[in-house]
């Protein structure tokens, strides 16, 4: 199964599922729920974080919290 980490810039997906245990509660208040579109906008130079747009929200978190968020790439 994909997950956020996957994503490479400019692709799109929806959120499926994820560990509510490993995901900050911030991240849920602005939207990064199942169901929801995400989309990757830009990683840093050393790979960690990445900024994300979700729910009109542009958002950078750590791969490995973007490690447990499973998605479906809907473009490319």
């Amino acid at each position: 199964m994909k997950t956020l980490a996957d994503l490479k810039i400019g692709q799109k997906a929806l959120i499926l599922d994820f560990n509510i245990d490993t995901i900050p509660l911030k991240l849920l208040e602005m939207g990064c729920l199942p169901g929801n579109s995400v989309e990757m906008l830009q990683i840093a130079p050393l790979g960690d974080p990445i900024y994300i747009n979700v729910n009109d929200s542009h958002v950078a978190i750590r791969i490995e919290t973007a490690s447990e968020i499973n998605i479906e790439i809907v473009s490319e």
